[in-house]
């Protein structure tokens, strides 16, 4: 009896994805647990592995097909004796029969009506669970302009509408196709970059973002390393790190000034006596945020190895959709790649982004005298809207004062 393969539960509020990659064939056998195709959401990549071993069947979607949360892929047919050579045997008979040729022929004849929506975009175009958004906010189709597979009608487009209804009115010409250069490569964008892409315009386009600046001496934090690095790794098995020196002074500067580790909920702000710390990670297919939980109780030395953790797993591309959400602040380093200054931008809904940047040795005045210092610039990125100038800068203070001096943070002053 075949077993049916389908998209499988993606995560809080994640309803749909696109098919990547298949990573096996139809006719192909393959092994349980074995991946078999792999799937884009709007923040990961996951991968589908077949629950049994088995011949795999025909495909129920193809690459860059957009699929809702418990839609068919594939199909398995269980291993029996016999059953590869059968399957592999039917595709030179489909190449050598000419009656077998025809057959794909009659399967093409609903191909127009996939193409029928990209035209125009109605009530039937929308997603699930754009459609009960749209349903709950009196809002038609017509209203929109649908970014997903075919012009349909997706969340965030809905999403889009409702924070900047102005800038998501649909245009009222299309854009005339463009011509390209032989030497231009065309490469359409991945989900996850799409999702970016609209993420950091909607924050744009909602929060009144303004961006403060500082720089930190980083003599006290360099010599704090250097004096207990090896001790250190010897009982961690991790190195210190200048990203949980930084974590821990954010987390108490935000313990400090609530309002900045706070969010905006229609006419409500929603205050938190926890940290969810995001840190922003360079992987293969762009940047993610994974979220360290309660970092405010969290050591040193469990920041580094969770920090170490969500790295690795970014490269690999194995980070889980629970460790990407639920973040309350952010902190970015451009610096690992030889920024020197930037604004960075802030990641919805949360209040504040911390950016951190090179450290390079300039001259500086101390005490009336001019010394060379390692210094790094700091920027702090905030909503207008539910943060004061007053607090943003007092904070972005806070937060250099607990790095030129992480004594402060034992003595909590």
């Amino acid at each position: 009896m075949s077993v049916e393969i389908k998209v499988p539960t993606l995560g809080e509020s994640v309803t749909t994805a696109t098919v990547a990659k298949w990573l096996k064939q139809p006719g192909e056998a393959v092994q349980a647990d074995e991946p078999i195709v792999e799937l884009e959401t709007d923040k990961v990549s996951v991968e589908v592995s077949a629950p049994q071993a088995g011949i795999l069947g025909p495909q129920a979607a193809k690459e860059d097909q957009e699929v809702e949360v418990g839609a068919l892929l594939t199909t398995l047919e269980p291993a029996k004796a016999g059953a590869v050579p059968a399957a592999k045997a039917a595709a030179p008979e489909k190449k050598a029969e000419p009656v077998a040729a025809a057959a794909p022929a009659k399967a093409a004849a609903p191909a127009p009506k996939a193409a029928a929506p990209a035209p125009a975009v109605d009530a039937g175009a929308a997603l699930p669970a754009a459609r009960k958004m749209m349903a709950e906010n009196g809002l038609s189709a017509q209203q929109l302009a649908g970014t997903g597979l075919g012009g349909r009608i997706t969340k965030g487009d809905v999403l889009g509408f409702l924070a900047n209804p102005q800038a998501a009115t649909p245009a009222a010409a299309p854009k005339p196709p463009r011509n390209d250069d032989p030497r231009e490569e065309r490469v359409k964008m991945t989900r996850l970059r799409r999702t970016i892409a609209r993420r950091l315009k909607e924050a744009q386009n909602t929060a009144a973002m303004l961006t403060t600046f500082n720089e930190i001496d980083m003599s006290g934090a360099m010599a704090l390393r250097a004096e207990y690095q090896e001790s250190f790794v010897k009982k961690h098995g991790v190195k210190l790190g200048y990203m949980s020196i930084f974590s821990r002074a954010v987390v108490a500067a935000l313990k400090e000034f609530p309002a900045i580790n706070a969010e905006i909920d229609g006419d409500d702000v929603i205050y938190r006596d926890f940290v969810n710390l995001g840190i922003a990670v360079g992987g293969p297919n762009g940047l993610v945020v994974p979220v360290i939980r309660d970092a405010d109780k969290m050591s040193y030395a469990e920041i580094e190895k969770t920090i170490a953790g969500f790295g690795k797993a970014a490269r690999e591309g194995t980070l889980k959709l629970d460790q990407l959400s639920g973040g309350t602040f952010s902190i970015t380093n451009g610096g690992i790649y030889g920024s020197l200054l930037s604004t960075p931008i802030l990641n919805a809904p949360q209040s504040g982004i911390l950016g951190m940047h090179s450290i390079q040795e300039r001259p500086v005045a101390v005490n009336g005298q001019v010394v060379i210092r390692p210094m790094m610039y700091i920027a702090l990125s905030y909503d207008h809207r539910i943060v004061d100038g007053k607090e943003a800068v007092s904070f972005l203070v806070r937060v250099k004062q607990n790095v030129e001096d992480p004594r402060r943070l034992l003595i909590e002053v």
